[in-house]
């Protein structure tokens, strides 16, 4: 009875929230509180996949649910970005039968890093994906190693792991556990020896605190590495990137599909990869993967078009409080050929909770901006002194560097300028809609 009633108090809660827009954690949170193991009673569909990490979890559980929907699956996963375990518990019970069965084939699970082991305590993924683990939100999670640790507390023995290769951290949760499928980049056009970015957390090794040796980086401490101390090593990848150029728009995977990619991004890479991998795990065919990944347009708004004046924008999202984020979108505008002109916006830190601790501005490598084409960089929010501290000790001219108070100044600035070069805004969620309501976005 009381999961009975856990489930019509979800549906009710569900309902009227979005008959007035709010969340999708309140119902869970109300469910839980009236039968507390409810995750543990509810008939679950054999299939189960859960995406973690610091970055690209939303976009590659995205890609994953058009793939097995394309093979003719029904997915239930969280759309709405739901990832504790009140929103894990309203999206299941909200799609359950009274009786307690849930519909669809499979269950795909955005899952936050921090509280994976909460919503993986009553039951437990066929298959986890882990994408990468990065200096993320310091003041929420204190560093990677201490997000390894909460993640795995909900690693079960019976999950196969589906583990990025090429990052150190991620490639410990293979360590004594026996199911486990790697994937990775081979060697490819972006590949460096050399280490680029404001801090190195691959200096060292995750297992024994060794020096880490790198025959190549691929990006940040991303890449091919080998402990000189304990032997921890890349493993050789089931599901491999064999070869990439990111300035012709294609990858190659496995040696024989090529992809084209809409988005030419290193991250993008690796969701593409990671979709694929477990999708195949899934039983997925490779020309099915192959025709939906291929130019996949992300419906998640973490890249969007728009015009403003004369410019024609794009906003890169930027996940506030993770350098690793920024930097691969600030490579991205770098590649660019075109003139163009930046505008980063921080305005507020974070949707969740208020800090005004901004010294990860200082981890972000914005001397990428200073290339030829990019003619002038706006900074503008709350906290635009602090981006203009950060911009005075790096290499950009300061004639090239301008500030605005407001989101609507740095605009209206934009709009007015009279120029017509290609415009691209780096800020994250928290952020964006405060420019999206000022322009027109191509959708319209």
């Amino acid at each position: 009875m009381r999961m009975l009633f856990a489930i019509i108090v979800c549906r009710l809660l569900r309902f009227a929230g979005k008959l007035v827009g709010k969340g999708s954690s309140l119902p869970g949170k109300y469910a839980l509180k009236i039968c507390p193991d409810v995750l543990g009673r509810v008939k679950l569909p054999d299939c189960i996949i859960a995406v973690t990490g610091s970055n690209g979890k939303t976009s590659t559980v995205e890609m994953i649910a058009a793939i097995l929907r394309r093979s003719g699956r029904t997915v239930v996963y969280n759309e709405e970005g739901s990832n504790q375990i009140e929103g894990v518990t309203t999206l299941i019970l909200c799609n359950s039968t009274l009786s307690g069965r849930m519909k669809g084939d499979v269950l795909l699970l955005e899952s936050d890093e921090r509280y994976a082991r909460r919503s993986f305590r009553w039951f437990h993924p066929t298959h986890f994906v882990i994408t990468n683990l990065y200096r993320d939100q310091l003041t929420r999670n204190g560093h990677p190693e201490w997000v390894y640790r909460s993640i795995l507390p909900a690693v079960h023995p019976e999950t196969t792991l589906v583990l990025n290769a090429d990052d150190p951290l991620v490639s410990c949760f293979a360590r004594d556990h026996e199911k486990v499928r790697w994937f990775g980049l081979d060697r490819c056009s972006i590949s460096s020896p050399e280490h680029r970015g404001v801090y190195h957390d691959g200096a060292r090794c995750p297992v024994c605190q060794g020096r880490m040796e790198y025959e190549w980086y691929h990006y940040e401490h991303i890449g091919r590495y080998r402990c000189a101390d304990c032997g921890h090593h890349r493993h050789e990848a089931d599901f491999a990137v064999t070869a990439l150029d990111l300035e012709g728009g294609t990858l190659t995977i496995g040696g024989e599909t090529e992809i084209s990619l809409a988005f030419r991004s290193i991250y993008n890479v690796y969701n593409i990869l990671a979709a694929w991998s477990v999708c195949s795990l899934a039983g997925v065919d490779r020309e099915t993967m192959a025709s939906v990944i291929n130019n996949y347009i992300l419906k998640n708004g973490r890249m969007v078009q728009f015009t403003l004046g004369a410019h024609r924008g794009v906003l890169l999202t930027s996940k506030h409080e993770n350098s690793v984020a920024y930097d691969t979108n600030l490579d991205y505008i770098a590649r660019t050929k075109d003139p163009c002109q930046v505008l980063v916006i921080v305005d507020a830190i974070s949707r969740k909770y208020f800090t005004g601790e901004t010294s990860w501005l200082w981890d972000i490598d914005f001397d990428r901006l200073n290339c030829p084409q990019v003619k002038k960089v706006l900074l503008c929010g709350k906290y635009v002194n602090d981006l203009a501290m950060r911009f005075d000790y790096t290499g950009l001219p300061a004639e090239k560097v301008v500030c605005y108070d407001t989101v609507p100044q740095a605009a209206n600035a934009l709009a007015e300028d009279g120029g017509d070069e290609a415009l691209y805004v780096v800020t994250c969620f928290s952020d964006r809609d405060k420019l999206l309501n000022l322009v027109k976005k191509e959708a319209d």
